[in-house]
């Protein structure tokens, strides 16, 4: 009998998660115009940071865990870390429509969230100039504001090729090594290599990445470490988390590169660093002055 009700409950949730990926195609494919965005959840500091720069936030209801600003987002109800989310905690909120980075998560959450009533709209993320006037273009037409968005994208757009043109006309010979560390925990180096926000804004900043040699986030070994010889250290600055020279110092292999023996560390706020959202110029500018001076 028990046998039998498992067999039961196992098939209803079968049978509900394969509705839910039929209706897939349905819940993102409808038409911006047809979208009701009165009541947002936004996913992505980023997306609510351009939800605000287009003068648009009384639509939100809710937002994510890394929406941090600005200070006035932090007043919004939060629904989780937006690679942790929990389907209930959003839907609980009764919103209209649902507007996420690309990269949100996990993929069973979004299964859930796509094959709700409720729309649910994917923001491309891509770390590049390009980029960033995408997420505002695709943000913009899901609220239906074409002439902020144009305004929006042409101001931000000017201040990016500023803000780069001033960073990369320095000559390639004089390009310092930067090695970004996500954390170090289990005293491993957790570093930063191709495909990642980190490696974009070192790039567009004038700097080279010291291990642009793998994709994603991966641990370094020790003679990888040596090897890349970073001239700049780059961290996260993060609340009650912060990593030290003094814990930079004990890790061996970090202690022998130029960045740790000349104290070449920096540390920026990680929304502002690589969130690649209308601020990205301020942080261009901001990492540069950090790296060469001045």
């Amino acid at each position: 009998m028990t046998m039998s009700k498992i067999s039961y409950r196992t098939c209803l949730r079968s049978a509900a998660l394969s509705l839910a990926v039929l209706v897939l195609p349905l819940a993102s494919s409808a038409r911006a115009e047809d979208i009701d965005t009165s009541r947002l959840v936004s996913v992505g500091g980023d997306v609510t940071e351009i939800i605000y720069a287009l003068g648009e936030e009384s639509r939100l209801i809710a937002r994510d865990t890394t929406s941090m600003y600005p200070e006035a987002a932090m007043k919004l109800p939060d629904v989780g870390y937006m690679r942790a989310l929990s389907p209930e905690g959003i839907l609980a909120m009764n919103p209209t429509a649902i507007i996420a980075v690309e990269g949100s998560g996990p993929p069973e959450a979004l299964t859930v969230l796509k094959g709700a009533s409720v729309p649910f709209e994917v923001v491309p993320n891509a770390y590049t100039r390009d980029g960033i006037l995408a997420k505002i273009d695709r943000v913009g037409t899901l609220l239906g504001i074409p002439d902020k968005t144009k305004e929006l994208e042409a101001k931000v757009g000017a201040d990016l090729d500023a803000a780069i043109a001033d960073a990369t006309k320095r000559p390639e010979g004089e390009r310092k090594r930067v090695l970004f560390i996500l954390s170090l925990q289990g005293g491993k180096v957790m570093a930063s290599g191709t495909g990642t926000a980190a490696d974009g804004i070192i790039a567009l900043s004038g700097a080279d990445n010291a291990v642009g040699n793998f994709p994603g986030y991966k641990p370094l070994t020790d003679e990888a470490i040596i090897e890349a010889k970073p001239d700049v250290i780059l961290m996260m600055s993060r609340a009650g988390a912060t990593t030290s020279n003094d814990d930079l110092l004990k890790q061996p292999a970090l202690a022998l590169t130029p960045a740790v023996q000349n104290k070449a560390v920096i540390r920026m706020d990680g929304l502002h660093l690589l969130g690649f959202g209308p601020r990205t110029a301020s942080a261009v500018r901001e990492l540069n002055a950090a790296i060469y001076g001045g």
